[in-house]
């Protein structure tokens, strides 16, 4: 794999994960209950803080540095969620849809400028890339995609 197969990944699958939602009123977004407790909008947030997360750590990675370990920093990737849930619960939609565009070009801008070694093989880097976006949008798409398909049988 090279950057522009990466890339290619990661926005067919960023795509995919758009399009579970596409088309959802904003009081639909807002609807509690498409995983767990969380809403739509719920699951933006959560997609958005993980890019937020490879943003902060893959420089670090980059550099030969270790990003701390969930488990010990906060209790563990639950934990951490919740947390995190809990900050960002009072922002609006509005908020959320636009950290979460601002997040994702980030993001994008920054494994542009990344040295093209660092996508040839499986490196500690690469696979931060892959767990904290296109080995992670799937798992909210599918939730969301189930979650419509059982409102729209029920």
């Amino acid at each position: 794999m090279d950057r522009s197969q990466l890339l290619k990944r990661l926005d067919k699958a960023w795509e995919d994960f758009k399009e579970s939602y596409a088309g959802l009123s904003n009081a639909e977004l807002m609807e509690p209950g498409v995983a767990g407790n969380w809403s739509v909008r719920d699951l933006i947030a959560h997609v958005t803080w993980w890019e937020e997360e490879a943003l902060k750590h893959l420089p670090l990675i980059l550099g030969g540095g270790k990003p701390p370990r969930y488990s010990v920093t906060y209790g563990g990737i639950d934990a951490f969620n919740a947390q995190m849930t809990e900050q960002k619960k009072n922002l609006s939609l509005t908020e959320v849809l636009q950290q979460q565009a601002d997040t994702h070009r980030r993001l994008i801008e920054y494994i542009q400028s990344v040295p093209e070694e660092q996508f040839t093989q499986e490196t500690r880097f690469r696979r931060r890339i892959r767990l904290d976006t296109y080995g992670h949008y799937p798992k909210h798409a599918k939730a969301i995609r189930k979650w419509r398909e059982q409102r729209a049988a029920g």
